[in-house]
Order: structure tokens, then C-alpha cells, then sequence
């Protein structure tokens, strides 16, 4: 599983490569400029909310400074929910399994922000009680900063996306073939938190070989068949969470997977969510 409550524990080449993670999407500025920005500003001691704290479609702006990569989590708490139980939750296990999260909220936001780049995603907010976590490398985040959205009587509306690809369990849905400058909302449509990675491949019989690896569960054994660092399009999301953004990867073939873990500690992989997909211009 990825969580971004924990980093993730993948295996084989994705643990190898997870620091030299590529980004795969980015906000179109015409898109973007149009809705209100939330900004999360990640240090080594710190993560800071800014910007636009309403409800409503917005702009997720995340970066990170002092640090090589790090993550920005959006927690929305069930009323009546305090820090204290989101922390004491993260220590007693929901760190490493994110699904024992909805006890107290859900994930409705999930990504990398990178030493010196620019992160952006769009989303809609709730009006309520939120704490935004972040952390780099292993283990839960350790950075946490709550803070409120307001219910606003006009709030702002997502630009309507070109594709959607959705999670299930245990599967993805929709297009296997993205386009360069496609507007594509990435949905979580399962019960279990669920995440959207992917890799490049050589081409199709390689992406083929991969995916009975992952079944198989022989993922150590995916490093000769990947050729570049692995991607995200968005980490570990609760139930009816989604981000939206404009591809902007590298065309060619990817194996998509999910690395959430089972309670028996299965892989999604080896139940069903892998895929290949291509990207094109």
C-alpha cells in the first residue's frame, strides 16, 4: 500500500525508485487560473496551509522546500473528530493501513510535491474540519496543520474532464489510452482505499510479462522489464475521493497498479488492479 499516511511500501523497482518519482500530470495554467488555490507548503519541520480555504472546486498547489519529495494529504474529519484522535490513530496502525482512517474522516487528497517543482491538482472541498499532513520518506507523516473550509453560497466548479479513470475493488475503469494535454479525473469508486500508480514499459509484450508477474506476485523480478521511474497519478484516496489534472507524461506503454495491501496482506495487484495502459500525444 501507498499511503501517503505512511509512504509507500511497494515492492521490487518501486521501492528502488520511489524517490525518483516522476510526475505524469500537471494543471493546464488556463485551467487552473480559472478556480481558487489552496496551497500546501512542505519543510522538514512543517506544512503550511495558504491560499483559498472555501468549499467548492479548487486548485491544489503543493511544494516543498528543504526536502527531496515529500507528501500533502487533505484529511477531512468527522464532526466531533479532534487532531489528538488523528494522531493517535496514525501511531496505533491507521499509518500503515489507511483504511482504518474512515473511523475518523476520509482521504480526499493525495500527492507528491517535489524539491523545486511545482505540484498541482484539482479537487472539490466539503465545508468542514480538515488537517493537512505531510512528511518525507518512510513511515506516517509526521507534519500536521488543521485548518477549516467555509461554505460559500456560490462555490466554484470543476472544468469538465476529457476522460475519467476510477478505481474499484479490486480493478481499474475506463480509457486505456490517455492523451498529452488531456484533462483526466482520477476517482476512487471502491469501498477500500485504493491508489494509481504506473510504470513505464518497453512496449506491449513487456507490459503483458508484467502484469503475470504481478499476479504471480513475483515483483522483484519487474526491474528488467521497467525502463524508467515509476509514476503517480494520484497516492492512497477513501471512498468517492478524486483529483483531476492535465497528462503531461512521456508517450508509450505503462502498467498501472494499485499496491494497497489486503487485511491478509495480499497486493491489490494479484486481485485485479493492474492494467496497461498507453499514453500518446
Amino acid at each position: 500500500m501507498s499511503s501517503r499516511f505512511s509512504r509507500c511500501p511497494l515492492r521490487g523497482v518501486f521501492v528502488a525508485s520511489l524517490f525518483a518519482v516522476v510526475s505524469l500530470v500537471a494543471v493546464a495554467s488556463a485551467q487552473a487560473s480559472t478556480l481558487p488555490t489552496l496551497t500546501l507548503t512542505i519543510t522538514k519541520s512543517s506544512i503550511t496551509v495558504g491560499g483559498t480555504k472555501q468549499s467548492g472546486a479548487v486548485n491544489v498547489v503543493s511544494t516543498a522546500s528543504g526536502v527531496k519529495e515529500a507528501t500533502a494529504i487533505l484529511f477531512l474529519m468527522k464532526p466531533g473528530v479532534t487532531v489528538a484522535e488523528i494522531e493517535s490513530a496514525l501511531k496505533s496502525g491507521a499509518g500503515k493501513d489507511p483504511n482504518k482512517s474512515s473511523k475518523y474522516g476520509s482521504i480526499v487528497f493525495d500527492a507528491e510535491a517535489t524539491a523545486g517543482k511545482v505540484s498541482e491538482a484539482q479537487t472539490i472541498l466539503q465545508p468542514g474540519q480538515y488537517v493537512a499532513l505531510g512528511g518525507a520518506g518512510e513511515g506516517p507523516p509526521k507534519l500536521k496543520a488543521p485548518f477549516t473550509v467555509t461554505a460559500v453560497a456560490s462555490p466554484a466548479t470543476l472544468p469538465t474532464p476529457q476522460a475519467t479513470i476510477r478505481t474499484i475493488d479490486f480493478g481499474f475503469r475506463g480509457p486505456s489510452t490517455l492523451h498529452d494535454g488531456e484533462l483526466v479525473r482520477f476517482e476512487n469508486e471502491g469501498y477500500l482505499v485504493h491508489m494509481n500508480l504506473v510504470a513505464p514499459v518497453k512496449n506491449m509484450q513487456a507490459a503483458k510479462q508484467a502484469l503475470k508477474l504481478l499476479l504471480a506476485g513475483k515483483e522483484k523480478q519487474l526491474e528488467k522489464l521497467i525502463i524508467g521511474p515509476p509514476g503517480g497519478f494520484t497516492g492512497p484516496l477513501s471512498h468517492e475521493a478524486f483529483q483531476q489534472e492535465t497528462i503531461t507524461a512521456k508517450p508509450g506503454v505503462y502498467v498501472e497498479v494499485c499496491f494497497m495491501n489486503t487485511q491478509d496482506g495480499r497486493e491489490h495487484t494479484r486481485l485485479g488492479m493492474e492494467r496497461i495502459i498507453k499514453i500518446t500525444k
